[in-house]
C-alpha cells in the first residue's frame, strides 16, 4: 500500500515529517519539486536505491541526480569547480543538474552514479522538497517517480496511476510550476557540455559561463552519464509522430498553438504558442492522449511542430525520445496494457 501524505493538511500535519522518517529508513516516497515529482530515496544507501530501480523497473546503467538542501550540502559530496560555483549562484535552487566529479569523501553511493567517477546533482525550488531535504539530512536520490520509460509525473495522481503500491508514500505538494525535468550539464571535463535540456535555458547558462558544447556525442551510447539519456524514453503506448501538417481521422494530436483539424482527440500544449505553458502541460498531454486515444480506437500520437528555442529544445528532446523505436518486449508490454 502507498501512503498519500500531504504536507500542509491541518489533518496530516506531520506528513512532511514522515515522509523524512521514511526515507532515513531505506524506504521510497515519491515527492514534487518544480519540474516533475521524483522518487526519493536515500542516497547513502545502495539497499534503498536498488529499490528504486525495482519499482520503477528502471536499466541500472542510468544513473540518479541526488538531491540536497543547499550548494554547499552537494558539494560535500562532487567536486565543486569555479564555473559550478557560478552556476549555483545563479540557478540553484533550480532546474539545473550539474555532473562533477565525486569527492572522496563524499557519500553518494556506487549504485546512485551508476558506478561512475562522477555524480549528478542538484537543490530544487520547492519549498516542501527543500524543507523534506533539510530533514532527512542525507542526499536524496530521485529519478521521475514513474515507471522507467513512461511519461513523467506532473502530480501525485501520475504517481498513483504509476506505482501505486510499488512504492512507500507520495508527499502530495500539488502539481509542479515548470513540467520539464531540470536540465543537465557535465562539468567534469575541460569543456561545459549540455547532456540534456530542460528547465534551464542553454541560453541562460551560456550568459554565465560562456559557451557550452550542445552537441556532444556519447562515447558510450549504451552507458549514459545523466539521466534521460536513452534513446527510447517518455515514451506512452501509442506510437508518436513528430511535426505532422496534417491528421488523420483515427488521430490522437498534441497540439501547440492553433490546432489541426481533424484529429479524433485532441491536447493543447498552449492555445498562445507560450513555451513554458507547453512545458508544463507536456506530460499530462501525453497521458490525456494515450489514454483516451486509445479507448476512441486511435492508432497515434501526432504533434504540431515546436520551435527548438528556449524551453521548445527541452521539449522536443522529450517528444523525440518518445517517438524513438523501442525494444520489441516493450511495445508488446505496451499493447499487453492497453488491451487489458
Amino acid at each position: 500500500m502507498t501512503d498519500r501524505l500531504v504536507s500542509d493538511d491541518a489533518e496530516q500535519p506531520d506528513g512532511l515529517i514522515r515522509a523524512a522518517e521514511l526515507l532515513r529508513d531505506g524506504r521510497l516516497v515519491a515527492f514534487g519539486t518544480e519540474t516533475v515529482y521524483g522518487l526519493g530515496a536515500d542516497a547513502t544507501n545502495p539497499l534503498a536505491v536498488a529499490r528504486i530501480f525495482e519499482a520503477k523497473n528502471r536499466p541500472r546503467f542510468n544513473p540518479l541526480i541526488s538531491h540536497f538542501p543547499s550548494a554547499d550540502a552537494a558539494f560535500r559530496h562532487v567536486v565543486a569547480t569555479p564555473l559550478a560555483r557560478k552556476l549555483a549562484d545563479r540557478f540553484w535552487p533550480g532546474p539545473l543538474t550539474l555532473v562533477l566529479k565525486r569527492r572522496d569523501d563524499g557519500e553518494i553511493c556506487d549504485l546512485a552514479a551508476a558506478g561512475l567517477p562522477t555524480a549528478a546533482v542538484r537543490v530544487p525550488a520547492q519549498d516542501t522538497a527543500l524543507a523534506l531535504l533539510r530533514a532527512v539530512g542525507r542526499p536524496v536520490a530521485a529519478p521521475s517517480a514513474n515507471p522507467s520509460g513512461a511519461v513523467s509525473p506532473s502530480n501525485a495522481e501520475h504517481v498513483m496511476d504509476g506505482l501505486a503500491g510499488r512504492i512507500d508514500a507520495i508527499l502530495d505538494t500539488g502539481p509542479c510550476a515548470v513540467g520539464v525535468e531540470s536540465t543537465i550539464l557535465d562539468l567534469s571535463g575541460d569543456t561545459p557540455c549540455l547532456l540534456r535540456p530542460g528547465g534551464v535555458t542553454v541560453e541562460d547558462i551560456e550568459a554565465v559561463i560562456g559557451p557550452v558544447d550542445r552537441h556532444r556525442e556519447l562515447q558510450e551510447p549504451n552507458a549514459p552519464v545523466a539521466p534521460g539519456m536513452l534513446t527510447s524514453h517518455y515514451a506512452p503506448g501509442l506510437p508518436v509522430v513528430l511535426d505532422v501538417q496534417s491528421t488523420q481521422p483515427d488521430d490522437a494530436l498534441l497540439a501547440f498553438g492553433p490546432p489541426l483539424n481533424g484529429a479524433r482527440v485532441t491536447w493543447n500544449l498552449s492555445e498562445t504558442s507560450r513555451l513554458d505553458e507547453a512545458a508544463s502541460r507536456l506530460f499530462a498531454g501525453l497521458r490525456y492522449l494515450d489514454q483516451q486515444g486509445t479507448q476512441a480506437g486511435c492508432r497515434r500520437i501526432v504533434v504540431q511542430q515546436i520551435p527548438e528555442t528556449g524551453l521548445g529544445l527541452a521539449i522536443r528532446d522529450r517528444l523525440g525520445r518518445a517517438a524513438a523505436p523501442r525494444p520489441a518486449s516493450d511495445v508488446l508490454s505496451s499493447q499487453e496494457h492497453h488491451v487489458a
